[in-house]
């Protein structure tokens, strides 16, 4: 069943990111710019966690959550905890999700037009799994770029 194989996907994924950001030996160096940089681990991780919150437990599950992306890419600062709870959040989400989810729901077209056309929602949440992989592989390089690790 798809269902259970995006779970398993996406909790690997996820916990590969908590590690990534439990890894920088210097909780502020989540949030250190250098060159042509622009987005921190902290800020991808927000970003990672307010995707997967909205499209997943907003928009398919019926949380209340709000995202707010510009939110996502203008914050700083934020502890390494609060991090953490909210890919924990995220991962929530995408579970109890999933666990709804028929193998007829995948073949429905997704509630939002997100790239200016509808699509299949198991398209959509497989399209997912690859933009976390592709910031969780910008996080592991931050990491190795401003740490000692």
């Amino acid at each position: 069943m798809l269902s259970e194989i995006l779970a398993e996907l996406y909790e690997r994924d996820l916990n590969k990111l908590k590690s990534e950001i439990e890894q920088y030996a210097d909780e502020a160096d989540v949030w250190t710019v250098t060159g042509d940089i622009a987005n921190p681990a902290g800020v991808l991780c927000l970003h990672i966690a307010g995707n997967l919150r909205h499209f997943f437990g907003s928009v398919l599950g019926g949380t209340d959550y709000v995202r707010d992306r510009d939110a996502e890419f203008a914050s700083r600062g934020i502890a390494r905890n609060e991090l953490l709870a909210e890919v924990d959040a995220a991962l929530a989400d995408v579970k109890a999700t999933l666990g709804k989810l028929s193998d007829d729901d995948f073949d429905k077209t997704y509630p939002l037009e997100v790239f200016g056309k509808p699509m299949k929602t198991g398209y959509f949440l497989a399209h997912l799994t690859t933009h976390l992989n592709y910031h969780l592989g910008q996080i592991n390089y931050h990491r190795r770029l401003v740490g000692k690790n």
